[in-house]
């Protein structure tokens, strides 16, 4: 399995009100944040992959940028658990790569939980790619293919 945790890019500043929250837009340095690494993911990716979002305005248009369909999930906002968040994507099992597009602490969290069983407060930068891969069958270790941000993807090829 390829499960790519993709953080929402920069967004307005954080609004104390739960509602106003979910309602932040990403800003003009976030939008352009997400357009290079959705097109640079967007090569990377197999042409058959699920995308799975966040309902929060700043993920939905995080994952906009790749230019592919994808799906709304409560399960991904940002008062969910990083178990809930795994069971969502079908890890370690399913079949297809699966990008998540979502919040940190959580997307940090879900990697510590992978790599360390435990749900440590890993930071993935805004807008940042962590790539995990688990191949399965005798060799049950995942590891990491991949940690990149917006300011290198553009110099990936």
């Amino acid at each position: 399995m390829e499960l790519i945790l993709w953080r929402h890019a920069e967004a307005e500043a954080h609004k104390p009100d739960e509602a106003a929250d979910q309602l932040r837009v990403l800003t003009p340095k976030g939008s352009r944040h997400a357009s290079r690494v959705g097109a640079w993911l967007d090569r990377q990716l197999p042409s058959q992959c699920r995308i799975l979002t966040s309902p929060a305005t700043r993920c939905v248009q995080t994952a906009e940028a790749l230019g592919r369909k994808f799906h709304t999930v409560d399960v991904l906002n940002t008062d969910s658990t990083p178990q809930a968040i795994l069971e969502a994507s079908g890890w370690p099992d399913a079949r297809q790569a699966v990008v998540i597009v979502g919040h940190n602490p959580l997307l940090g969290q879900v990697a510590s939980l992978i790599f360390s069983g435990e749900p440590h407060e890993w930071k993935i930068r805004k807008a940042s790619v962590f790539w995990i891969s688990h191949k399965g069958g005798a060799d049950p270790a995942p590891f990491v293919r991949l940690a990149v941000g917006p300011d290198l993807v553009g110099k990936l090829r």
